[in-house]
């Protein structure tokens, strides 16, 4: 029998967590690594593709407007702007003078059809009251070929007047239902690490811990790793398993025509 034989045998016969994302998820459910992600990594691949024009940005739940730096970084010309609800108490804070910042009634995005390449949205959707009508408008503006990407919370304890949680699978059908196509979508950190860090207070002395766990490997998600060397899982069913207990995970859709 051939190793790839037995890997094969052993998940059929052996009860993954992950088995049902997979199923259900698809080719979403991506197979090139396992590595915990943040939105971040979409600023990377996407603008990366495009080096013959300005890329049109738009940050939904821009906050403070941090990531207007992100996205210079590839292309100091990239045409971004920044959109906010008022009063939210992130854009509240917000002292840079040198972006372009917009506000709307959390549901209709203040632009004209297909005005931007890529919707930026990094853990918003928790907090948006109507998510449904919000994000047809999302591909509303979104021109032909262009990217929805960003992360939203699944397993993660009440914050800043968080008002969901998603599953993997109910973004998707979100998406689907709004006319945008998802893509893919990445375990961030897991749940049982934002739990700790609730439990001890953003201002812990363990603050920068769990910093290091966000850009790397969080607890529960290298336990995991561990499961898939003994189990030799593939990146995709690690990928799956690492989906049912983060706290945090990331996603990239398409506008469908």
């Amino acid at each position: 029998m051939s190793a790839d034989a037995g890997r094969a045998i052993s998940r059929r016969t052996v009860r993954l967590p992950g088995r049902e994302f997979e199923q259900l998820l698809g080719a979403a459910v991506p197979s090139d690594h396992a590595r915990q992600t943040v939105a971040d990594v979409y600023i990377d691949r996407e603008l990366g593709r495009v080096a013959s024009r300005r890329w049109r940005v738009l940050d939904l739940g821009c906050g403070a407007g941090g990531s207007v730096e992100l996205f210079r970084a590839h292309d100091p010309d990239v045409d971004w702007i920044g959109l906010d609800i008022p009063g939210s108490r992130e854009a509240g804070a917000r002292r840079r003078t040198d972006a372009r910042f917009a506000t709307f009634d959390g549901v209709s995005i203040p632009f004209a059809d297909e005005s931007f390449d890529l919707v930026y949205c990094k853990q918003v959707l928790e907090h948006v009251r109507h998510p449904a009508p919000l994000l047809r408008d999302v591909r509303r503006v979104l021109a032909g070929g262009g990217y929805f990407a960003g992360s939203t919370s699944q397993l993660e304890p009440f914050h800043s007047l968080s008002l969901w949680n998603y599953t993997p699978v109910g973004l998707a059908r979100l998406l689907e239902d709004a006319g945008l196509s998802l893509l893919e979508i990445r375990p961030g950190i897991d749940a049982l690490a934002l739990i700790a860090r609730r439990v001890a207070g953003r201002r812990s002395r363990f603050e920068g811990i769990w910093a290091r766990w966000w850009g790397g490997r969080s607890p529960l998600n290298r336990a995991i790793d561990g499961y898939g060397r003994v189990r030799r899982l593939d990146a995709r069913a690690l990928n799956a398993t690492k989906l049912v207990f983060c706290g945090q995970f990331t996603f990239l859709a398409a506008r469908r025509p």
